[in-house]
């Protein structure tokens, strides 16, 4: 199977493309929590590549040209964003510690479980930066000496874990005020968050969409403070 598909250019695109595609039917015929049409695919294309044996250096050389739609993807989120921009105003000071105090919170529990478990400084330094968008990860990552693919894949993880449990955690603590679910579910899990608060309504999304901006630029100015804890 890698021979044949040897010569193809885009047979991980396509195929990352179909997986999705399909999470998005399971997860509008049985909405639930964990039918995540993300996590459907991830396991869709971990399986193909099993059961065909095929390379994962053949399915990325295709999968890795959906990375030129990040940005553009990223910037999109500004839209709702721009539609609160009254109520963003109106709670700049708020927002703004929030978004910071969650970016700490996250530096320090890398921080803490990497110190736990022995780590050493380049899976720390991989990790440092999982709770911002995959364009701003990666350039942290590798500023900092870490490994992109780790970033990729604590992205990934961190994304999909708060979008399967943001409803939950949200009822679980009574969250309800539509600023905070926002901010909860951006600053904690990106772009993946984000889609998840447009679930629960356009002003979440805006907030969200906020925290994952500036989020971003609380992390490239943090992770360098916290870069030599663990070397």
């Amino acid at each position: 199977m890698n021979e044949i598909l040897q010569g193809s250019a885009y047979f991980g695109f396509f195929l990352a493309l179909a997986a999705y595609w399909i999470g998005l039917k399971i997860q509008k015929r049985f909405p639930y929590t964990l039918c995540n049409p993300l996590l459907i695919s991830t396991v869709l294309c971990i399986a193909v590549l099993l059961i065909f044996r095929i390379d994962y250096e053949i399915f990325d050389a295709g999968a890795s040209h959906i990375s030129y739609f990040l940005t553009p993807c990223t910037v999109c989120l500004a839209i709702p964003m721009y539609r609160q921009v009254r109520i963003l105003k109106k709670n700049l000071a708020a927002i703004l510690i929030s978004i910071v105090s969650g970016c700490l919170a996250a530096a320090l529990s890398i921080w803490g479980l990497c110190a736990l478990l022995g780590l050493d400084g380049s899976i720390y330094h991989s990790l440092q930066p999982k709770s911002v968008t995959t364009a701003i990860a990666i350039g942290v990552s590798a500023e900092l000496g870490g490994n992109s693919a780790l970033t990729i894949m604590a992205v990934v993880v961190t994304g999909m874990f708060g979008g399967i449990m943001a409803k939950l955690l949200c009822r679980l603590f009574h969250i309800r005020d539509p600023i905070a679910v926002g901010l909860a579910c951006g600053t904690a899990a990106h772009a993946m968050g984000t889609s998840k608060a447009l679930e629960f309504g356009e002003l979440e999304g805006a907030m969200s969409s906020l925290a994952v901006v500036v989020a971003g630029i609380a992390t490239v100015i943090l992770t360098p403070v916290f870069a030599g804890m663990i070397v």
